[in-house]
């Protein structure tokens, strides 16, 4: 009689539930379409639209700068769609390909920090709308609004905690709950409200919106920098997500489910976003006389009590979901990264929500130096990121990833290099991040600082191909399997039996809903 060998014990220093291959995969197409709605209508893209053409640029040239930097954008997310989806791990587990078992804490920690001052960020621009809708409701309150405590006032404390505690409990419910938030609310009110917007001031103008009109007179050499910039600067705010996007890929019960779901959130609804945004300012000038980039000015403009609940709350609901996408998933895998046998992805999610109060948002963003800064750095140390961990799955291993390995702390496992480090990692890291960050934030670099995340991409992903290292066994020719990858320690976590052979479980796709 043969008796079944268990499952491999995953190392207690790099494993709990949370980082583990994912159990279910239910985001289907529209999950992920959902996610990218979430995403992409938050405030400051709709202002960063809006205000390519109050520098200038035609609506027209608009339209297709964001559609070339948001086609390249969906075509970094297929590629680390393809790893997340095939490992069925979040991107701190993923990195340790790469960096190393205990290495990928180092970029974990870089995207974790830039997360939590955004989170922070976002949640205290969500307040201010509170802040509007607060005051229209019960005017009576303004004297609460002109005091100064740590920069805010009692009343902007007060919608503050009120964001905070209502994002921290929906945050701490796990990633399911977060799918279903999103699929019904976060993305699609935000759509209703801005449409609504456009068809007011259409109207409202009898029409009178031109498409090719520049604002400022630009000449034509200075609109096409113009719309470069514009190219480069899309796929730089998008560049978090792109490391990332694997803690939602390993939820999709297929390849089709985030190619398509990412084909229609990113190049078709976030283009129709950004034309309905220009629409809007577009809107504004002929009705009020000024080109206004800020939805929320646009909704104080109109001057209707309910208008302005109205907007203020869609808002509110588009900030939320921007941080749970791009600012709470990430961190919170990211410090219980750290330390998973204390901390899991709700407690990691918890210190995410700490930190961002601690670090006094208010004040990070009323600095325009600050803000300058922390985005050059942003995209200096994800460019290089991204090149590392995506010449690592395709060009060196080929897509061979041996996930129980990413749990092993043994000296003798394919991940642990050099005490935990990968040296090859580090050191194509070091000098690229250097080199972006010097381009974006040396003022003699002015003219190519938008694209400083290229230099530091094609820097850190040829040094990291070519600087020697520990072979790999991993690599070799021929296609990249498409696959999801056999893992033992997702068995021991269902508590299934691996297989005699000891080939692993393989994870069966749970359908889709809503794809």
């Amino acid at each position: 009689m043969t008796t079944t060998p268990k499952p491999p014990q995953p190392d207690p220093r790099l494993f709990n539930e949370d980082l583990a291959p994912a159990p279910e995969r239910k985001w289907g197409t529209y999950s992920i379409f959902a996610l990218w709605m979430s995403d992409t209508h938050a405030i400051s893209n709709y202002a960063f639209a809006a205000s390519l053409c109050v520098l200038g640029l035609p609506a027209w040239e608009v339209f297709v700068a964001l559609l070339a930097g948001i086609s390249i954008v969906y075509w970094l997310m297929n590629r680390m769609g393809h790893a997340g989806h095939r490992t069925g791990v979040p991107y701190p587990v993923l990195a340790r390909a790469s960096w190393g078992v205990y290495g990928a804490n180092i970029p974990a920690l870089l995207r974790a920090v830039m997360a939590v001052a955004w989170y922070g960020i976002q949640t205290w621009l969500a307040s201010t709308a509170v802040v509007l809708l607060t005051l229209q409701l019960a005017p009576g309150l303004e004297v609460y609004h002109h005091n100064s405590v740590l920069g805010l006032s009692t009343l902007g404390w007060i919608a503050f905690m009120v964001m905070w505690g209502l994002q921290a409990v929906l945050l701490t419910r796990g990633m399911e709950f977060i799918r279903k938030v999103q699929d019904f609310a976060t993305g699609p009110v935000v759509w209703l409200v801005v449409l609504a917007l456009a068809v007011y001031l259409v109207v409202k103008a009898g029409g009178d919106i031109s498409l090719t009109r520049s604002l400022t007179g630009l000449s034509g050499s200075a609109q096409l920098e113009q719309s470069l910039i514009a190219v480069s600067l899309t796929v730089a705010t998008f560049l978090t997500l792109v490391l990332n996007y694997a803690d939602f890929a390993r939820f999709t019960p297929d390849h089709r489910s985030y190619r398509r779901g990412n084909l229609i959130g990113l190049p078709v609804n976030f283009t129709a976003f950004a034309v309905v945004a220009v629409l809007v300012t577009a809107g504004t000038i002929s009705v009020f006389g000024e080109a206004i980039y800020d939805p929320v000015k646009v909704i104080q403009k109109i001057d209707n009590p309910v208008v302005t609940v109205i907007g203020a709350l869609a808002f509110i609901v588009a900030t939320i979901g921007i941080n749970v996408v791009a600012n709470f998933v990430s961190p919170a895998y990211d410090f219980a990264n750290l330390a998973p046998k204390y901390l899991n992805f709700r407690r990691g999610g918890m210190i995410t929500a700490v930190l961002a109060v601690v670090v006094m948002p208010w004040k990070l963003y009323s600095s325009a130096l600050v803000i300058q800064y922390f985005l050059g750095a942003l995209g200096a140390f994800l460019g290089p990121l991204v090149a590392i961990l995506l010449v690592d799955y395709y060009l060196l291993r080929r897509g061979r990833i041996d996930v129980d390995a990413l749990f092993s702390a043994d000296a003798r496992g394919a991940y642990f290099y050099r005490r935990g480090y990968n040296p090859r990692a580090v050191a194509a890291f070091l000098p690229a991040a250097a080199v972006s960050a010097a381009l974006a934030l040396v003022p003699a670099f002015d003219v190519v600082a938008p694209f400083s995340w290229v230099f530091g991409m094609g820097l850190a992903g040829g040094l990291y191909a070519l600087l020697p290292g520990r072979d790999r066994s991993a690599a070799s020719a021929g296609p990249i399997p498409d696959e999801i990858i056999p893992s033992q320690v997702s068995a021991a976590v269902v508590g299934e039996p691996a297989t005699p052979e000891g080939a692993g479980a393989v994870i069966v796709p749970v359908p889709a809903e809503g794809s």
